[in-house]
């Protein structure tokens, strides 16, 4: 019964259409629709929208991280559900996922959407322009556009790089040229830091930057944040819902509708892009976007929440300050053991520490960790269970 009630509460919230016209209880679709047509009827119960800083687009409060998602069926749901832009990257399942969302939108109206992809800057390599400009028209190529309309500078951790000359330059090229509409950045680690300083390159427009209820910095964050608005930037919210799961094991799930909730408090949050991977999870998103007013059972969930160890990492670095090594790898190995454990995507879990040019050695000579995180984590042993991953054949790995 539980299931069905799901179901059909899904149904009256994205109104889905499978063959033919399909009626939802307290939906009146006024006429037949393509099956990708995305649903403009002003009986549909609207998600609110805000605008993106300076960008001037304006996108429902909810929209889709595409970068778990492998069913397009999926991706059909939340487009005919009313959203509106989706977030992918160049390395998510090795391109395929920008494949999937070029196929889904290749034939859709322009008008109707907003695509963002992410390329990492490796200022490190010889060709870094070279490189960095063939990733972004491969990802074009993948997708079948002509052009993003937010282009990411990937997981920018390190201070300086956003205003390195080489990036600047390039990414104004790329603008220019009209390949992108607008210049963005992602961070999960030093965010107060790289917002003022992307801030004082005066290119950036748009920045994705992790947000949730566990983070210890939030006053910090939130301040800004606001320096940002202040500035025209826009701010997109990932990693809201702190990993997925409250344990390893995956028994205990994440209410992702409470955590959104929480996060559409900020109105300087224009967006969050969850990573919805079934109608379920897409559901409960939903649910959360048509009311999403912060509930008192939604404040005491969130707050005996708040005390479990979960598995998201803040990437404060006290790890790195602490470990005897000073293995700045740590806080993106934590993160490793997220993807796999939270996620369910040992290939990402993978292809994350396959780019840490890790010796396997590293906690070698430590009879006992000297780490104290702040979160909880033991991170000897999360190290110990996520490390060995990188000996599994690819083709063991979902």
């Amino acid at each position: 019964m539980d299931k069905q009630m799901n179901r059909r509460k899904f149904l009256s919230l994205s109104a889905l259409a499978g063959a033919g016209a399909l009626f939802a209880p307290q939906v009146a679709l006024s006429s037949v629709r393509q099956p990708d047509e995305a649903i403009t009827d002003e009986s549909t119960p609207g998600i609110p929208t805000r605008i993106l800083g300076k960008t001037g687009i304006e996108i429902p409060i909810l929209s889709m991280g595409v970068m778990r998602a492998d069913n397009p069926a999926v991706l059909r749901a939340a487009y005919r559900a009313g959203l509106t832009h989706f977030d992918t990257a160049h390395g998510y399942q090795k391109g395929k996922n920008e494949e999937m969302v070029g196929a889904f939108f290749k034939d859709k109206d322009r008008s109707t959407f907003t695509i963002a992809t992410k390329v990492p800057a490796n200022l490190q390599a010889e060709n870094f322009e070279e490189e960095y400009e063939e990733k972004l028209n491969l990802s074009l190529r993948r997708l079948q556009m002509d052009y993003v309309d937010i282009f990411y500078t990937h997981a920018v951790e390190n201070t300086g790089i956003l205003n390195d000359p080489r990036l600047v330059k390039m990414l104004t090229k790329f603008k220019e040229e009209g390949k992108i509409k607008h210049i963005g950045f992602s961070t999960h680690a030093n965010k107060p830091e790289q917002i003022d300083e992307a801030i004082a390159a005066g290119i950036y427009e748009v920045c994705l930057v992790s947000y949730n209820f566990k983070l210890d910095i939030l006053p910090e964050l939130d301040a800004a944040i606001q320096r940002g608005v202040d500035a025209g930037m826009g701010f997109v919210a990932m990693k809201t819902m702190v990993g997925g799961v409250e344990d390893a094991d995956g028994a205990q799930k994440i209410d992702g509708a409470a955590c959104l909730r929480w996060v559409w408090q900020n109105p300087n949050i224009t967006t969050a892009i969850p990573g919805f991977t079934s109608f379920d999870l897409l559901d409960n998103c939903l649910e959360a976007a048509h009311s999403p007013a912060l509930q008192e059972q939604d404040i005491r969930y969130l707050a005996q929440l708040k005390q479990n160890e979960m598995l998201y990492c803040q990437n404060c670095g006290a790890c790195v300050r602490e470990c005897r090594h000073h293995l700045a790898v740590i806080p993106a190995i934590m993160r490793a053991y997220m993807y796999n454990y939270g996620y369910k995507l040992p290939s990402m879990s993978k292809e994350t520490l396959a780019g840490l040019s890790l010796t396997g050695k590293e906690c070698d000579g430590c009879a006992s960790c000297t780490v104290r995180c702040p979160s909880g984590f033991k991170v000897a042993e999360k190290i110990a269970a996520i490390t060995p991953v990188l000996q599994v054949p690819d083709y063991f790995l979902a």
